[in-house]
């Protein structure tokens, strides 16, 4: 594969759709090409997008199916919806950090509006990395977003959620700079729920853990 048709791989790569030998040959590509590596972070929002709206379509939905007089009545008050939602849950959020903090290291659990968003952070000893994971519960399953620092780059990496029923989903992949500890986001979702999940592992492309989050 050339260098040019790497690149143009980077769409294929972040959206899950190259098959299992280009990906590998693609992570080699991201640990040495800064400008790929940015590319695939910024499709995170577009690959969270596409995976909730292929998890709330029925599968019997035809995909040529044209939209009903009434979809956008619905979708905007949707929205609407949402917005006087995110805001009750923002006022409550702050309110809950003002008045009290619960114990346990490196877990902060921020109520309001009958939802809840739980924060986690930790630090591996050994590999140095540290991460923190914030889930949000969602009807099709949590919102995510991941904080990593890791200086020990150049590297391919992803997050690995592990359910409570011991089963594992690649929720985001990235790519570390060459020894640069600077503080990465990625976002992503899962399909399981917090309350599913046991634990978040920062894993390399080799498989390496290099730091594992906790949350129950």
């Amino acid at each position: 594969m050339r260098s040019q048709e790497r690149h143009r791989d980077v769409a294929a790569y972040a959206l899950g759709v190259l098959d299992e030998a280009d990906a590998f040959r693609f992570e080699d590509h991201l640990m040495e090409c800064p400008r790929c590596a940015a590319d695939v972070t910024e499709f995170g929002p577009i690959t969270r997008q596409l995976l909730l709206y292929r998890r709330s379509t029925p599968q019997f939905v035809h995909p040529m199916t044209q939209p009903g007089p009434r979809l956008l009545d619905r979708l905007l008050s949707e929205v609407g919806a949402r917005h006087r939602a995110g805001r009750r849950r923002f006022l409550c959020a702050v309110a809950a950090t003002v008045a009290f903090a619960v114990a346990g290291p490196g877990l902060v659990v921020l109520a309001g509006g009958g939802e809840s968003a739980v924060r986690i952070d930790a630090t591996d000893a050994r590999s140095g990395v540290w991460a923190q994971v914030t889930a949000e519960d969602y009807t099709s399953g949590s919102q995510l977003e991941l904080k990593v620092k890791d200086g020990a780059g150049p590297r391919t990496c992803r997050l690995v959620i592990v359910g409570t029923n011991g089963s594992e989903e690649t929720v985001t992949t990235w790519s570390v700079p060459r020894h640069d500890a600077r503080e990465l986001t990625m976002q992503g979702s899962s399909s399981l729920h917090p309350d599913q999940i046991a634990r978040y592992e920062v894993r390399s492309s080799d498989g390496e853990h290099l730091v594992t989050l906790k949350s129950r």
